[in-house]
């Protein structure tokens, strides 16, 4: 998938849909920041939280420097909305694809219950944000009367041309559209669960690279981050000591033990959110993904916490600025690009504040549903 985004980089694609997506009607900053929010959300749950938040905070930071406006509160928003996504599809957080791999969930699985939670959740953040930042919202509308004068943002962002964006939309479209279908597939065809979620982004990077031939070597080396999955890999192999040495057992039986069933799934959602904010998500969600096995294990039901623990580790990521890699990809960009550093309070204040409301819709939502 990261060879695949680097071919679509190279043709300035998401620069091209965010073009568009932002041109249409008359400019301002509340439609500035409800338009950030839903492309946020939708590029996480098509790519990846890290490959969406780099594109929509370079498209944050330019419109803000456009109309001088501090781009801080609006990055803020951005990053706040991607963790939301990020919980909508398989692929939208690296804890997504670990669930969905070890609990045998499948993107339409996702589509099916993750998706639908993460809209709601997103809508009733939105006005939230909007809200929140009414302030920063005036100051911007006033920069905006001040610069704008036809209406239209389209200028701010680099038109991508038009040789090889045809192809690479529809290689990127071709990919999302078999692997939504790869559980439908793995059925016709007889094969194993979750073989094509891997085995088709695998045959989309081959063709990448065939048609780039030139930089198939950049692509591998530079655009794949493979500190990332050496790191995975290593997270995984400690997460598998755990479980074989038996001690997820045992937490697994002390935590049923001292715990009544019926409230596991709050206990999952919260105390997943809580770690998440003070560690990656992805560790504490890998500590957790044996335990909740030997608990099923031990006769306990637990397709709702599959999904809490999702939201979770996703939603968590929200209430401290290192509790999710988006996060720290977005505090960089700021003191790369702006020289802006990030005050723990003011991340602090708003991500606590949307993550209380998102993880009690998200309680509600399991619970009912």
């Amino acid at each position: 998938m990261m060879t695949l985004i680097a071919a679509l980089e190279e043709v300035n694609f998401f620069d091209f849909v965010i073009t568009r997506f932002l041109g249409l009607g008359k400019f301002t900053a509340r439609k500035f920041i409800v338009s950030i929010c839903i492309l946020s959300a939708m590029f996480a749950c098509l790519v990846d939280e890290v490959t969406s938040v780099i594109f929509i905070c370079t498209i944050v930071i330019s419109v803000c420097k456009r109309f001088k406006t501090p781009p801080i509160s609006f990055v803020i928003i951005s990053v706040l909305a991607t963790n939301i996504g990020s919980a909508g599809t398989m692929l939208g957080n690296p804890i997504g694809i670990l669930i969905g791999t070890k609990a045998s969930l499948t993107f339409e699985d996702f589509l099916f219950h993750a998706f639908p939670l993460m809209a709601l959740t997103l809508i009733i953040s939105i006005p939230v944000l909007l809200f929140w930042y009414r302030k920063e919202i005036r100051r911007f509308n006033e920069k905006i009367r001040e610069v704008i004068n036809d209406g239209s943002i389209g200028g701010l962002i680099k038109t991508p041309g038009k040789k090889g964006l045809i192809p690479s939309a529809i290689i990127f479209l071709f990919t999302m559209a078999l692997i939504a279908l790869h559980h439908r597939l793995e059925l016709l065809f007889g094969l194993h669960a979750n073989t094509l979620i891997v085995a088709i982004p695998a045959l989309s990077a081959g063709i990448v690279m065939l048609w780039h031939k030139e930089k198939a070597r950049k692509f591998f080396t530079e655009k794949v981050d493979w500190w990332t999955l050496v790191f995975f890999m290593l997270l995984f192999a400690n997460a598998g000591a755990l479980k074989y040495s038996g001690i997820t057992s045992v937490l697994a039986s002390k935590l049923l033990h001292g715990i009544h069933e019926g409230y596991l799934l709050p206990t999952v959602l919260w105390t997943s959110a809580i770690g998440s904010s003070i560690l990656d998500n992805v560790v504490l969600v890998a500590a957790y993904i044996p335990m909740l096995s030997s608990l099923k294990d031990i006769g306990v039901n637990i397709s709702n916490l599959w999904w809490a623990l999702l939201f979770g580790g996703c939603l968590g990521g929200n209430i401290t600025m290192v509790g999710s890699t988006a996060n720290i990809v977005a505090i960089g960009m700021l003191e790369e690009k702006e020289n802006v550093v990030m005050p723990f309070l003011k991340w602090f204040g708003v991500g606590l504040t949307v993550s209380v409301i998102s993880l009690i819709v998200v309680w509600i939502g399991l619970a009912l549903f």
